[in-house]
């Protein structure tokens, strides 16, 4: 790992007590970083054990990368499973000691207004992917080399993925940290997000299991 990336150091750790909107609470240790390569501010939540080093974290944190979504996180938009997906992430890795890092990556990395522009051209017909194409990005620009920065920095260079997505497991893989294992989430389903799910399974390979026209789709 240190072969590979620039290095990034730990800028400042604060405990901050978490509520949400169910009622469920937490203290996370919110680390902030200098040296990321993208420059921006992305930020790391020690959780768990992990939430009170240095007594002791676990050797093999449950990590998951969680790229920002505005509408889904903050606004709870139904056309993405992002929010309940965060939720869920920051009881399990609570639970199990772990990471939760928030990555500035909205709309798969091409931005909040593109993903907005995205949405329309998904109201047309396109899925998630072919929206993206079609505004001229890439199915999916997100670079998870600042996550693999950030888990340097913090010394966790074995990790447990909480996610279903493979290119995750697969960058971090090719940036020097070993995922011991993947962990899926799970199936946050509404009529609102059902197209979307759907696409995730079919394009991206996502571990999901979702009914789409009728079908199982599972990847």
């Amino acid at each position: 790992m240190d072969n590979v990336l620039p290095r990034a150091s730990v800028r400042t750790q604060v405990l901050v007590p978490l509520r949400f909107h169910d009622g469920y609470t937490t203290t996370a240790r919110v680390i902030s970083f200098n040296g990321l390569v993208d420059s921006r501010e992305h930020l790391a939540f020690g959780l768990g054990d992990w939430a009170h080093r240095p007594a002791g974290p676990v050797d093999v944190p449950l990590v998951r990368p969680h790229s920002e979504c505005l509408t889904g996180d903050v606004f709870g938009s139904q056309r993405c499973d992002c929010g309940p997906q965060l939720r869920e992430a920051v009881e399990r890795i609570a639970t199990a000691g772990g990471l939760l890092l928030y990555l500035r990556q909205e709309g798969r990395g091409i931005g909040l207004y593109p993903k907005l522009e995205a949405y329309a051209l998904q109201d047309t017909g396109l899925d998630t992917y072919e929206a993206n194409v079609a505004l001229g990005h890439d199915e999916d620009e997100r670079d998870y080399t600042v996550a693999a920065q950030m888990l340097q920095a913090l010394d966790a260079r074995r990790v447990a993925l909480l996610s279903n997505n493979p290119d995750k497991a697969e960058q971090l893989r090719q940036l020097g940290v070993a995922v011991t294992e993947c962990v899926p989430t799970g199936v946050h389903m509404s009529p609102a997000n059902a197209n979307y799910l759907a696409a995730k399974a079919r394009r991206a390979a996502h571990s999901l299991q979702v009914r789409f026209g009728g079908a199982r789709v599972v990847d």
